[in-house]
């Protein structure tokens, strides 16, 4: 979420720490989402205090039949930092959809997004990271059309 490991890591560290200390108190959570929205919310102090990214415009693609190809050829760092330079709701809605590890309830509740708002920005994410794709990986033309 903040496009910087080291702050990432310690960030990483104090929730752990926490939560230890929680711990040894018998003080866990009932809620399996409170690290999650605990990380979210320190990532997000730690960025607005930080330099902001300026606000852009993307070029959005319709998402391609082309696509897993494309992505097969990309290293996980480089999703990674695509992902990490999207502008916040979209960071954290994308980084959440990914992981793959949240039902569509835990998904809103995370996020603090109406279902609406959550698509939106995932799907236009979805466009951005296409277009990107089609820069960084241009499809091929077959040998006839090249002409």
């Amino acid at each position: 979420m903040l496009g910087d490991a080291g702050k990432a890591q310690e960030i990483f560290q104090a929730i752990m720490h926490d939560a230890a200390l929680r711990a040894a108190e018998g003080e866990l959570p009932n809620d399996r989402l409170s690290m999650f929205r605990d990380a979210r919310y320190r990532c997000l102090e730690v960025s607005q205090a930080g330099l902001q990214a300026e606000a852009i415009e993307m070029e959005e693609h319709a998402i391609d039949s082309n696509a897993p190809v494309q992505i097969a050829k990309l290293e996980p760092e480089q999703l990674a930092i695509w992902m990490s330079n999207a502008p916040d709701p979209q960071r954290t809605a994308l980084a959440l959809f990914y992981l793959d590890e949240f039902d569509h309830e835990e998904l809103l509740a995370l996020s603090e997004l109406k279902t609406a708002e959550f698509a939106n920005l995932v799907g236009n994410g979805r466009q951005e990271f296409q277009a990107w794709l089609n820069v960084t990986f241009p499809r091929e033309q077959p040998f006839e059309e090249q002409a």
